[in-house]
């Protein structure tokens, strides 16, 4: 369904270190904004709910919400560094109008 690239899945480590949030899920959800495009979210979750499904990407555990599931299909999670010394998370979805693929 997803991809978690090796760098994500270190910061999505780190960042449970850090928040004290170790053993949770990281949350993913997505939504398609008026103009087509997808806007996501990110958060450590503990709550299961109808419909959510959990797999096991590189060693960390993701939740899905069933409205968000169709949206994310075939999509890759990295963190890169974007400009020098600002690293963030991208999304690389071929479900996204704006999708460009790397290369």
């Amino acid at each position: 369904m997803i991809t978690i690239t090796p760098a994500a899945a270190s910061q999505i480590r780190d960042s449970a270190q850090q928040g004290n949030m170790e053993g949770l899920a990281m949350r993913i959800a997505a939504r398609r904004d008026p103009d087509g495009s997808i806007h996501y979210g990110m958060g450590f979750d503990d709550n299961h709910r109808d419909g959510d499904i959990r797999i096991s990407a590189d060693g960390i555990d993701i939740v899905i919400g069933e409205t968000s599931q169709i949206l994310v299909d075939g999509m890759t999670v990295d963190y890169v560094e974007i400009e020098p010394g600002s690293w963030q998370f991208i999304f690389l979805n071929p479900n996204d109008v704006n999708f460009v693929p790397p290369g």
